[in-house]
C-alpha cells in the first residue's frame, strides 16, 4: 500500500512505455535528475559477495574524508538516502516538523506518517529576513539544493539554524543528495554539531542509484540510535565495496563536475531557445515553471520523452541528456511544442 499511497517518482518508465505505446528501449527518460554518465562500476570480487559485510573496513572514515566532515563527526551508512528519511522520524517523540514547498514529499510523508506535525514551509518564507518561523518548530527538515526548484541556503546560515533549533532540543535535518559537485554549498563541515544531520547519497551525482547506497553525518547521539534503528549490516557487502571505491576516484569526481556544471547550463540555455527562459535547477535538473507544464510533459511524452511534472505550482522538471543523440531528440522535441509553450 506504501507505493500505491506514497508519494510519486521519476523513473516510472515501465508505466510510461505502456501508457504511451512506446517500447521501454525507444524513451529518452530524463524524470529521474540521476547522471546519465555515471561512475564506472568495477568487478567486484567473489569473496565481497561471500561474507557478511565488514564493519571495519575503512567505509566510514572514507566518507568523512570524501564529505570534508568535521573531527567530531559520526558516519552511519545507509542503504540510501531514503532509509533515513524513513527511519529518522521514528527517532523523536511526537513534534513539529518544518519541511520545503514545493520540495521532495519524502520527508514530509514519512514525518507525518510518524505521528509527527508537518508545517509546509514556503521559499519566500524561509529566505526572508525574519527567522521567528523557526521558534514553531522542533524539527527543520531543508533539502539544499532544494528538489525540485533547486533553492539553495548558504551553509553558515543553515549552521545558525541548527543552533537556534539545538537550543531547544531540536534537529535541523539536511537532504544533500544533490550538492556534490558543488562541494562550497555542504554542510558536512559542520557535521558533529548537536543536532544537525547531514545526508549525502551516491545516487545522483556517481550515477548510482540502483547501488542504493548513501550515509547520514550526525552527532554521537544522534549515529548510535539510527545506527540501532537500522539494526545490523543494513548496508550489503557488495555496496560497501563500490561505494569506498566510488568515493576515493577524485579524478572522476572532478571530471564529472566540471562536464555536468557545462551540460546544466546547456540545458538551461536550450529551453531558454525554445521559449522557456529562467529555469532554476541544480547541476542534474532544471526547473521550469509554466502554467501549461502538464499539457507540455503530455506531449513529450508522446514523442518518446519522459520529464517529471508538477501541479502545485505548475513546473517542469528535466534531467540532463547522456548523448548527443539524446540532445539532438530533446531539442526536437521541444521544438515541435512552440504551440503549447506560447499559449
Amino acid at each position: 500500500m506504501r507505493f500505491i499511497n506514497g508519494p510519486h517518482h521519476g523513473g516510472r518508465l515501465n508505466a510510461a512505455a505502456e501508457r504511451w505505446g512506446i517500447p521501454r528501449g525507444e524513451w529518452l527518460d530524463l524524470s529521474t535528475g540521476i547522471n546519465p554518465c555515471g561512475w564506472p562500476v568495477p568487478d567486484i570480487p567473489g569473496d565481497v559477495w561471500q561474507r557478511l559485510p565488514e564493519m571495519d573496513d575503512g567505509l566510514d572514515q572514507a566518507v568523512l574524508e570524501w564529505a570534508g566532515a568535521g573531527e567530531s563527526a559520526h558516519c552511519v551508512p545507509v542503504p540510501g538516502s531514503q532509509a533515513a528519511i524513513m527511519t529518522l522520524p521514528g527517532l523523536r517523540s511526537a513534534c513539529r516538523v518544518g519541511v520545503p514547498s514545493p520540495g521532495y514529499r519524502e520527508h514530509g510523508y514519512w514525518w507525518a506518517r510518524a505521528g509527527h506535525q508537518v508545517v509546509p514551509l514556503a521559499t519566500a518564507q524561509v529566505t526572508g529576513e525574519d527567522e521567528g518561523w523557526l521558534d514553531e518548530l522542533d524539527v527543520l527538515v531543508w533539502i539544499n539544493p532544494n528538489n525540485p526548484d533547486g533553492q539553495v541556503i548558504a551553509p553558515d546560515r543553515l549552521a545558525r539554524w541548527c543552533q537556534r533549533l539545538q537550543g531547544r532540543g531540536g534537529w535541523l535535518v539536511v537532504d544533500e543528495a544533490f550538492a556534490d559537485g558543488c562541494d562550497d554549498i555542504s554542510l558536512a563541515r559542520f557535521a558533529g554539531m548537536p543536532g544537525l544531520v547531514v545526508m549525502r547519497s551516491l545516487g545522483k551525482f556517481f550515477g548510482l542509484a540502483g547501488l542504493r547506497a548513501g550515509a547520514v553525518l550526525s552527532d554521537g547521539r544522534i549515529a548510535a540510535d539510527l545506527a540501532a534503528a537500522l539494526g545490523p549490516w543494513p548496508l550489503s557487502g557488495p555496496a560497501r565495496y563500490l561505494m569506498k571505491r566510488a568515493l576515493g576516484d577524485r579524478e572522476w569526481q572532478s571530471a564529472a563536475a566540471q562536464r555536468l556544471h557545462h551540460d546544466s547550463e546547456r540545458l538551461k540555455q536550450l529551453l531558454a531557445r525554445q521559449g522557456m527562459p529562467g529555469s532554476t535547477g541544480t547541476l542534474l535538473f532544471r526547473y521550469q515553471r509554466h502554467r501549461k507544464a502538464r499539457d507540455i510533459a503530455d506531449q513529450l511524452a508522446r514523442q518518446g520523452v519522459l520529464v517529471r511534472f508538477f501541479d502545485s505550482p505548475p513546473a517542469l522538471r528535466l534531467g540532463l541528456p547522456g548523448s548527443e543523440d539524446q540532445w539532438r531528440k530533446l531539442t526536437c522535441a521541444l521544438a515541435g511544442l512552440s504551440n503549447v509553450i506560447d499559449q
